[in-house]
């Protein structure tokens, strides 16, 4: 599903991604992780073509990265995701819809169940301005979610969240990844991620450091969280 090969990305003198490779299967729920400026939302970036890698390659449905056939069955969450203010909530899902091409009914169809899906029922006619980030955030995943996608791209999609909230996003990831749906993620928060993902890869300043299972890699007492402070501090 996701393939990178020896991906390396220099921006002047600092190198952002030095030689990285791993896979991500088809159907997995796979986590990037690494402290602030490791290198993470570079990948990203590179996986959706905002910019392109110094050398190396990346693939998506085994379709290189630049070409534009590989992200039609993609969803996508920014970190900092934004809606314009002036927008509710519906009228965004509709717009994402409109990019996509949905028939009116398809497209009322789909905002429906989305906005159940992200339990955002009685807000959905609310302009955005009145939101707050975590609201903002669960439309932005809602829109990620637009067309069914096969593939999730999500960096930090429970930025902003309360508990509430960051429990029932896990439960919809869960829920999606039970219907065969790939997802690769950033996040900090590695106690969620310990509970929905098969596998982790940790990065610091660009370099890759650990890739498997979560199972083989978190053993004997130990959490994610300490295997990744004993990871990246050496």
């Amino acid at each position: 599903m996701i393939e990178l090969k020896n991906v390396t990305k220099r921006y002047d003198s600092l190198t952002a991604v030095d030689d990285v490779s791993f896979s991500v299967k088809k159907g997995e729920c796979f986590a990037l992780l690494g402290p602030n400026g490791a290198g993470k939302t570079t990948i990203v970036k590179m996986l959706l073509d905002f910019t392109r890698p110094t050398s190396g390659s990346l693939s998506l449905n085994g379709i290189p990265s630049t070409q534009a056939q590989c992200r039609t069955s993609i969803g996508y969450l920014a970190e900092n995701h934004h809606i314009p203010s002036s927008l509710s909530g519906w009228d965004y899902l509709r717009r994402c819809a409109e990019l996509l091409d949905m028939s009116r009914s398809d497209a009322t169809d789909q905002c429906r169940r989305i906005v159940q899906l992200i339990g955002m029922q009685g807000r959905e006619a609310t302009k955005v301005g009145t939101y707050s980030k975590g609201m903002i955030q669960r439309f932005g995943l809602g829109a990620a979610l637009m067309g069914n996608p096969t593939l999730l791209i999500l960096d930090e999609p429970t930025s902003g969240l309360d508990p509430i909230g960051i429990r029932e996003t896990r439960q919809l990831l869960e829920s999606l990844k039970g219907q065969g749906i790939t997802i690769f993620l950033n996040s900090h928060l590695l106690s969620e991620v310990e509970k929905i993902c098969d596998t982790a890869a940790i990065i610091n300043r660009g370099k890759l450091l650990v890739k498997d299972a979560i199972s083989a890699i978190v053993k004997d007492g130990d959490t994610l969280e300490d295997l990744f402070v004993r990871v990246v501090k050496g």
